[in-house]
Parts: C-alpha cells; structure tokens; sequence
C-alpha cells in the first residue's frame, strides 16, 4: 500500500467512522444480549432434554478404554506423542499455548491491510497450517487403536498371553494386528523375528526406552509365548 493508498484508506475510514455507531455501549449491550440468549437456550434445552448418562463408572474394571470427545483427539494424540511423563505439561499445556498465543498476536506482526488472502502470506499460511495440523493429529487421534484390546483369533493356549499383553499397556507403545500404536516397533509378526525366550528377556529388563516389566514368571512366559505365535 503506497501513500496515497493509505491516505485514502484513512479518509473513508473516517467517513464510516462517523456514520457508524460506537462501540461501547452499542456493540457490547447487542453482544451481551444474544450471549445471555444462547445461555437460556441451553439451560432450557439442558432442563427439557437431559444430558445422556453413560454406565456407571467401575473402578475395577480393566476393560474400559478411555477416550475424549473428538474435538480434543489432536491433544489426545499430541499426548501420545510425546510419551515421557516428564513431558505431559509440555504436550498439554505448553505446545498447545504456544501456538494459540503465536494466533493471536497475529495481527500484531503481520499488519498487512489487505482483506485478499492471496496478498496475506503469513496470515494465510499460519491458518492454513494450523488446520492441516489440527486435522491431521485429529485422524491420527481417531484412528488410534484401543490400548487394552488386541483384536486377534489366537489358538486357547494363547489367551492368557494376549490378555496379559493388552492390560499391562504394551499397545500403548506397539502394535498389535490393527490395534495400538507406533511408537515402538510393531509386533504383528514379531515371532518370526524372534523367539520365546528372547522376547522374555525384552520383557523382564526393557531393551532402550521400554520399561522393564516385573512381573511374576507365568505371566511373563504367556506373554512371550504369545507374541512368538505371531509370525
């Protein structure tokens, strides 16, 4: 925008200034009486209609697979991500803060009065990243298996092992047929990779960033017997 763009910008601003109405308290009385509108609403439809109950928490139960509504699934699996507990403040709290401050000081560093988003670049971009991102971790976050479920036919004697292998979090990390994640290496077929007993010792002393598992002896060995029959 040259000089003489700016100055005109600036006359007609005025111009509409003066035959607008102000701010305070015009826009702040019709703002606050369509807020206070949109809240009767809800309580009414909230007193009339009910909020759906789900079952009844059971704090014994080892079944339950915890999930947030879908609007949250990019912090669901930002969460995942970032697998540290140490980190947990960083994904929940940090990040996300970070880039909604980066949005809105926005129109601090890109003062840019175009309204033509093919003349805006950086306000463009930022937005259009923020979607791809957002969308993305959501599917992610949607697609993510169940971390206490295995869905896999597996002969009886292999029960006890898979049923072990999901309660004790291992999907939390790896995959397992179409559940789990991809942090750590898959174990579909990690029993033509390795045997029984080496998969025992992964398990008792937790080879690089994977915890090890003190657990008594028959349930470590229906574990591993369980993940070397998948090949």
């Amino acid at each position: 925008m040259n000089k003489a763009e700016k100055e005109q910008y600036l006359r007609e601003y005025e111009v509409l200034k003066k035959k607008g109405k102000p701010f305070f308290p015009y826009a702040v009385a019709k703002d606050s009486f369509m807020f206070l509108i949109v809240v009767v609403v809800i309580m009414a439809m909230s007193i009339v209609l009910g909020a759906e109950q789900g079952p009844k928490a059971d704090p014994t139960t080892t079944t339950y697979t915890p999930r947030p509504e879908w609007y949250f699934f990019f912090l669901f699996e930002l969460l995942r991500v970032l697998k540290p507990p140490e980190l947990t403040p960083l994904a929940t709290i940090g990040i996300p803060t970070f880039c909604l401050v980066l949005l809105l000081l926005l129109p601090f560093y890109d003062r840019n009065p175009e309204r033509d988003p093919r003349k805006r670049p950086v306000a463009t971009i930022a937005g259009i990243m923020t979607i791809i991102a957002m969308a993305y971790l959501t599917f992610l976050g949607a697609e993510a298996g169940s971390p206490t479920e295995i869905e896999l036919e597996v002969a009886p004697q292999y029960e006890e092992g898979k049923l072990a292998v999901a309660s004790q979090g291992c999907l939390g990390c790896h995959k397992i047929g179409e559940n789990g994640n991809t942090l750590g290496p898959e174990l579909t077929e990690i029993g033509a990779k390795l045997p029984a007993t080496a998969i025992e010792r992964s398990i008792a002393i937790g080879p690089s960033f994977m915890p090890a598992y003190e657990l008594p002896d028959e349930e470590r060995k229906a574990m591993a017997q369980f993940l070397a029959s998948l090949d």
